[in-house]
């Protein structure tokens, strides 16, 4: 099978539908940075040794992203968009899940610590990029808001993950040293907020 076609030699590429668009267009970058997050997600994969157990669910997350890369080529009624609700659904319960299993969070946290947590905090900021990316192809036009949001929740999820990471290896996280208390019970939010009036 010839995999090259020769119709992006001029700069354009056919989105779903047959429609050519420009290879920097913003719905390309949009998918185009999925791909790159999920191509990420794979080289995580394939160095994951200290929590082998993760790997099937970072798999699961590669088949969302392809649903997302799918959503995002297809203009407005030109086909369904793949990815549901259950898929962000899922996230959060493993959010939920994860979340309690690592110290409180009081402070910023500095990506790092083991092998796999550092790769995990670098695709939470790819998907931090990634989103970007989906936000500006989606003031211009429409597409898939559960797309947007699985996104939007995937790099929560990769905070989590990249904690307990460093938990499972005894490894503790690198805490910004000249950070405040990052979250507020309502009763200081109230008082910071008549303070700031």
């Amino acid at each position: 099978m010839q995999i090259y076609t020769r119709t992006g030699d001029k700069g354009t590429t056919r989105i779903i539908g047959g429609q050519e668009v420009p290879k920097d267009s913003l719905r390309v970058n949009a998918y185009g940075s999925v791909d790159e997050l999920n191509s990420w997600i794979g080289v995580t994969i394939s160095e994951n040794e200290s929590w082998p157990e993760l790997n099937e669910e970072l798999i699961q997350i590669q088949q969302y992203l392809f649903d997302c890369g799918n959503d995002f080529a297809t203009p407005e009624g030109k086909g369904e968009y793949r990815l549901k609700q259950a898929a962000i659904d899922w996230l959060e319960e493993r959010i939920d899940t994860y979340n309690p299993q690592a110290p409180a969070v009081e402070s910023f946290i500095l990506p790092g610590g083991s092998r796999l947590a550092s790769r995990l905090h670098y695709a939470r900021t790819v998907t931090r990029r990634c989103e970007r990316h989906i936000v500006s192809f989606m003031r211009e036009e429409s597409s898939s808001p559960v797309a947007l949001k699985f996104i939007n929740r995937l790099s929560d999820y990769f905070f989590a993950v990249a904690r307990l990471a460093n938990v499972k290896v005894g490894l503790s996280d690198i805490l910004y040293e000249r950070s405040g208390k990052v979250f507020h019970d309502e009763s200081e939010l109230s008082k910071a907020d008549l303070k700031d009036d």
